[in-house]
């Protein structure tokens, strides 16, 4: 590790989307915590002092706040460590005291499939690792396993990308390409939309996804979230109903990237839903949250997201209707792929970066 809490200053450019952009200059500034993580995919806080953090390639750290010490503290059995595939996001448990859940691409028969696990933290250690959930998404293919958790006052939901199969979009007798809801223990609810319908996987929640790797439940207003990678272009937040087509392939706002030929049949369709924005170029998304916390007034009700290819921390803000009316990008300069962010118990943001690094955002 070098020089953990080093501070550095960056200028926001301020970007308004719509027809009145402008720019003005607003100090945020990213304090190193730790460094030399190996890709931190997912992050979550045991307190205010400490977290729990994933490295892609399998293992489970724990970092103090403070100190930016770190120490391993668990091994992922059975990981299908190949392109996007690795340890993914993990969560602790709002049901049940000193459990963690986990998102990996676990190795089955020599390919990767997306998994929810469950674990116990305590005093430092964790045990008791069980797969909760084995998703029907298993091919030999590195690409888009998704993967955040959220939960609600009674559910978990995780997200799961196409796998690089844009026919798996559509085909909802797999989990690929869909957002899933599920009870604590990993059983499906009585009450999810496709429930009993041979046609439909009963898991799904919603479908026609590309690579969802950002996934938010806003306790304020019942709203849940999402982020996802469009191809060339077209990477989109939506607002998760139960039960929608989200559209992947059949619309997009991407582009091919052999050319520029669009992707999909058309950008709309009826009976699919909309973005509440498309990102063009795409920035490439990485996660997702809701700003509720009170340290910063200014993010309260905001979505941010981090962006991998366009290095920065994505803010918009959203009306009544869930229709994005206005972004923010800051931290362009820091020049980092930007992979999770998360707010702390007292109001704190940190976020990871694919450098290895640990920041917290302050002004």
């Amino acid at each position: 590790m070098n020089n953990p809490h080093r501070i550095l200053s960056f200028a926001l450019a301020l970007i308004i989307s719509g027809p009145m952009a402008s720019t003005s200059a607003f100090a945020w500034q990213a304090e190193k915590i730790t460094d030399g993580l190996d890709i931190p995919w997912g992050l979550t806080y045991v307190n205010d002092g400490s977290m729990l953090v994933t490295e892609k390639t399998g293992v489970i750290k724990h970092v103090d706040l403070k100190t930016g010490e770190q120490n391993t503290l668990f091994r992922l059995p059975n990981v299908w460590r190949k392109g996007q595939g690795g340890a993914l996001d993990i969560a602790f448990s709002p049901f049940e005291k000193n459990k963690i859940y986990v998102t990996y691409s676990k190795d089955i028969e020599g390919q990767g499939t997306t998994t929810l696990a469950s674990a116990h933290y305590k005093n430092g250690e964790i045990s008791n690792w069980t797969d909760v959930f084995v998703s029907k998404s298993r091919t030999d293919t590195g690409r888009h396993f998704g993967s955040r958790l959220t939960f609600d006052d009674s559910h978990l939901y995780f997200s799961i990308g196409d796998r690089g199969d844009r026919d798996n979009g559509q085909n909802t007798l797999t989990h690929a390409g869909a957002i899933l809801r599920l009870n604590a223990d990993g059983s499906t609810p009585s009450d999810n939309p496709f429930k009993d319908n041979n046609k439909v996987l009963n898991e799904i929640w919603s479908y026609g996804h590309r690579n969802p790797q950002g996934l938010f439940y806003d306790f304020p207003t019942q709203r849940l979230w999402s982020i996802e990678h469009g191809p060339r272009g077209g990477d989109e937040i939506n607002l998760i109903k139960a039960g929608a087509n989200y559209g992947w392939p059949v619309t997009s706002h991407g582009k091919e990237y052999w050319g520029p030929i669009s992707v999909g049949d058309s950008k709309t369709k009826d009976g699919i839903e909309s973005p509440a924005k498309v990102y063009i170029p795409s920035i490439a998304p990485s996660s997702l949250i809701v700003y509720q916390g009170a340290k910063y007034p200014e993010l309260k009700d905001k979505l941010l997201a981090g962006a991998l290819k366009l290095t920065h921390i994505n803010i918009v803000t959203v009306n009544e209707q869930g229709e994005a009316i206005k972004e923010q990008r800051i931290l362009e300069d820091l020049g980092e792929r930007i992979r999770d962010i998360e707010t702390s118990p007292n109001g704190d943001i940190f976020f990871s970066t694919d450098n290895g690094n640990l920041y917290r955002l302050t002004k």
